[in-house]
């Protein structure tokens, strides 16, 4: 299944949004998907797995999951057990820029750590599960009405939560190591090669010979575990590499499919376009037409 590019309705002048209290079921849930927008998701109660990025972790009630737009995510819940769980969705913009912040503090630093450390899940005690689900739900209350300030005081909000976050992140996890994946040694290995080697040829046939398993039986791991094929997963890392590239330098188009590992410029277009809904020229000049 290609990863779908997720919509979102909210206004385009205001880049937020917060799903409250969802149940999720595994029917309901979406399927691996990725966007451009920053994401904090807080576990109310239930059970589950969640893909991210390169690795199957655990969530249970009180975990909290930091994710950096463009990350490719899933969620599993357990059947059993459903999940319910918030979800608030935010550009980087909203919060970047202030004139007045301290110079020390960056109120996306929490995001970079769990981009780079691969630390993605934070089980929150229960004074910070408080914490988190009061800012929550008044956040929910404040868009369930139409009152003067509305907008600014969603902004506050979510700076209060991302200072929160960073806080305690900076106490008690700043070293701490990331949580072990789940499955097996070989395909988490596989899966991290893979990130290593996008500008590589890849296909099932190496990557199960390099891991020593049947290509057939590779092929069923991959999916049981990720629930992607193979080559969707590939082209969903490197056309969120490719958007990476786009938003941090002035290379041109042709050389960043090169370095995405895609051998013409015709089927990098095409993949991009399936995965974002626009042609790469036109995501660069969205990216600069936005600031």
């Amino acid at each position: 299944m290609t990863p779908l590019r997720k919509a979102f309705n909210g206004d385009p002048l205001f880049p937020m949004e917060l799903v409250y209290r969802m149940q999720k079921s595994p029917r309901m849930e979406l399927p691996h998907h990725l966007h451009d927008l920053y994401e904090l998701v807080y576990i109310h109660q239930g059970k589950g797995t969640f893909f991210i990025e390169n690795k199957l972790v655990e969530k249970k009630e009180g975990d909290l999951f930091i994710i950096p737009g463009n990350t490719i995510h899933s969620s599993f819940p357990d059947p059993d057990d459903p999940i319910i769980s918030s979800a608030l969705f935010f550009a980087p913009s909203l919060v970047q820029g202030d004139p007045i912040s301290d110079l020390q503090y960056a109120a996306l630093h929490c995001f970079e750590i769990s981009r780079k450390s691969g630390a993605y899940r934070y089980e929150l005690s229960a004074t910070d599960q408080t914490y988190i689900e009061d800012r929550l739900k008044a956040m929910s209350d404040e868009i369930g009405q139409t009152r003067l300030g509305s907008r600014e005081a969603l902004v506050l909000q979510l700076r209060s939560i991302l200072l929160y976050i960073n806080r305690y992140i900076s106490v008690s996890s700043a070293e701490k190591p990331a949580p072990a994946a789940l499955g097996p040694a070989w395909l988490i290995e596989s899966i991290q090669w893979i990130h290593e080697h996008l500008d590589q040829p890849i296909g099932l046939a190496p990557l199960s010979a390099h891991a020593s398993v049947d290509p057939a039986h590779y092929s069923r791991m991959f999916k049981k575990y990720t629930g992607l094929t193979v080559t969707d997963y590939i082209n969903a890392k490197r056309i969120a590499h490719a958007k990476e590239l786009i938003l941090t330098n002035e290379m041109p188009i042709g050389r960043i499919a090169e370095i995405c590992g895609y051998d013409t410029l015709t089927h990098f277009h095409r993949k991009f376009k399936s995965l974002t809904g626009m042609t790469p020229g036109a995501y660069r000049r969205q990216a600069l037409s936005n600031g």
